[in-house]
């Protein structure tokens, strides 16, 4: 079946108006902390906190083009690359009529990143090996009847990282991602994989047991296990 997006609005912020969350990055100047100085410090606002390396989705079918966004732009290092123009490629290897029915296909994307040299590899992952996913991929989640396309950024004990294109970057239970995903992942693979991406390293509550999860590069063998050959790595 092939996917549709809708954007979800937290209940939590209905009715309410609250202008800081909208407010872009700026500095902020204290004075009077220590006599004689100024301490200068560059803050987020909550949503630019909530979107960081991330593409929001404009439009109710663009979840799969957001997502696909997002790993071409901070996993490929293709910093002019928009929602918009990922859509516009897509459209061009996709049926129209169906695409306004149904939304996009993984099939589309996957025709859609052969176009730009790189392969799309689908594979179906065991629940007990999720952990193993060293790359940030391409998921769809079922949303109480609503088919969604995120970015799964890596998953790790009792927690999955996602970065969703309507609600932002969050975490999900594994529970609650398992009962969500269908076990297919989408991969994007070829030269330029940056395998440093801040994608493979979100922000995460400071825990003792994450002191022991410290990032690190993804090694050459698992990327190879993905799908990724040894020309695309130099």
């Amino acid at each position: 079946m092939k996917p549709s997006c809708r954007r979800w609005m937290p209940l939590l912020f209905l009715g309410l108006s609250l202008p800081f969350l909208d407010a872009q990055a700026a500095s902020v100047r204290l004075g009077n902390v220590m006599s004689g100085t100024v301490i200068q410090k560059d803050v987020q606002s909550i949503r630019e906190r909530r979107f960081e390396n991330l593409i929001e989705q404009r439009t109710d079918f663009s979840c799969g083009a957001a997502s696909l966004a997002t790993i071409l732009k901070h996993a490929y290092g293709q910093p002019s690359v928009t929602e918009e123009s990922v859509l516009a490629g897509m459209l061009k290897v996709s049926d129209p009529e169906v695409v306004r029915e149904r939304g996009f296909s993984l099939l589309d994307l996957k025709n859609y990143v052969e176009t730009l040299g790189y392969r799309g590899r689908g594979y179906e992952v065991a629940p007990d090996t999720l952990d193993e996913v060293s790359i940030p991929v391409i998921v769809l989640l079922d949303l109480e009847g609503y088919k969604h396309f995120v970015v799964m950024k890596k998953a790790s004990g009792d927690r999955v990282y996602v970065g969703d294109p309507a609600l932002g970057n969050r975490v999900m239970a594994r529970d609650e991602f398992m009962a969500s995903w269908n076990s297919i992942i989408f991969a994007i693979v070829g030269e330029g994989f940056d395998r440093n991406t801040a994608l493979l390293d979100p922000r995460q509550p400071l825990t003792a047991h994450r002191m022991q999860d410290i990032f690190a590069p993804v090694p050459r063998q698992k990327l190879l296990d993905f799908g990724f050959r040894h020309a695309d790595l130099f």
